[in-house]
């Protein structure tokens, strides 16, 4: 009995100097952060959701297979993808962490928070009307996670510690591709707005949403521009003819958001002390996979991985009915809407190539 009790006592002592290591290291890195951010802190849509859908009652849901399929141990963790996603990849190039880990509905250690989650949600978007369509959590919804969020850390090493882990960390906000893609072009309710005046309000609830990442201290904050929306499988299901072609009307619909954002990103960076925002170009960068396939070791680009590649996604995405493809490596698309693994890790690389990591 006594051994037991000594070896508790020890367990315990060893676990509780490993996580002063931690918060020391964190600590460290927070005070001097030139080359990397403490923690990635995520927001958006399906692209960066690490399973936050999973603890929510709504369709939009990945925590099933095939999704995850090369996932470690072939977890469905509700990534809409076959493997990791934009934030794993992100953290685990500056070193954070390989696993960005889900805000809601997830056993978080204190060391999960300290370096980072996300808050995202598949099928949100900036307009708010897109997330409630699908019931998923707005973008104000995860505002109001991250307040949460920041008490939480602050509980942890202290309001000092916090308000620097805070104020260095990186945020990378997508977004937006839900909201041309399906409020816009596939519901009739918001047409009453032509194409420029709805890009025009997305800019402006993007905006919104930056600044009060801003006015909650956020001071690194990268964000995406929207997709060849037309080049999507997708779209090309829904408005490309019966030969599923590329849908000129919506590229340029993400042509012009994308110069409308940019514009006011650096608006925003002008206007906001000590504010980096960073705007990246996602659109080129994936047409360039979709028209030069060979080039990317790609052999498919117009439909997904997933069961016929032409409609599938989220709960039509299964084992029951939708057999992937045999090596998701040769696909752009896993789903109808959503990058393989592979197709993620080159657009990742090829941001990070041209922006960098928006740390310094």
């Amino acid at each position: 009995m006594e051994c037991e009790h000594l070896l508790n006592a020890s367990t315990i002592a060893l676990c509780i100097f490993i996580f002063i290591q931690q918060v020391q290291h964190i600590s460290a890195t927070a005070a001097n952060t030139k080359t990397k951010a403490p923690a990635v802190l995520i927001f958006g849509d399906s692209n960066v959701d690490a399973g936050n859908n999973n603890a929510i009652f709504t369709l939009v849901k990945s925590d099933h297979p095939p999704y995850g399929q090369n996932f470690p141990h072939h977890l469905a963790t509700g990534r809409f993808s076959n493997g990791r996603n934009p934030g794993d990849m992100i953290a685990s190039l500056l070193g954070i962490k390989d696993y960005v880990p889900a805000y809601q509905g997830t056993n978080l250690t204190e060391y999960d928070l300290l370096t980072g989650v996300s808050f995202a949600s598949g099928g949100a978007g900036y307009d708010p009307l897109t997330s409630e369509l699908v019931q998923v959590l707005s973008m104000d919804d995860q505002i109001k996670m991250f307040k949460e969020y920041k008490q939480k850390i602050k509980a942890i090493v202290g309001e000092k510690i916090a308000e620097e882990i805070i104020s260095k960390s990186l945020y990378v906000v997508v977004s937006g591709a839900t909201d041309l893609a399906n409020t816009y072009f596939t519901t009739p309710f918001r047409r009453n707005y032509d194409l420029s005046s709805y890009n025009q309000l997305l800019v402006q609830f993007a905006s919104k949403f930056y600044q009060d990442l801003y006015n909650l201290g956020a001071r690194r904050i990268s964000v995406t521009g929207m997709p060849p929306i037309g080049s999507l499988p997708s779209q090309r299901t829904n408005a490309g003819g019966i030969e599923r072609n590329t849908v000129p009307l919506y590229n340029q619909a993400s042509v012009m958001y994308n110069a409308d954002l940019l514009k006011e990103t650096q608006r925003l960076n002008k206007t906001l002390p000590g504010v980096s925002i960073v705007f990246q170009d996602l659109y080129t960068p994936i047409l360039d996979m979709a028209q030069r396939p060979s080039a990317y070791g790609f052999e498919v680009t117009d439909r997904g991985c997933c069961g016929t590649g032409i409609f599938e996604i989220t709960l039509t995405c299964n084992r029951y009915t939708s057999e992937p493809c045999k090596d998701p490596s040769k696909f752009l698309f896993w789903d109808t809407f959503h990058l393989t693994e592979k197709g993620y890790t080159i657009l990742i690389s090829e941001l990070v190539a041209r922006y960098g990591l928006n740390v310094g």
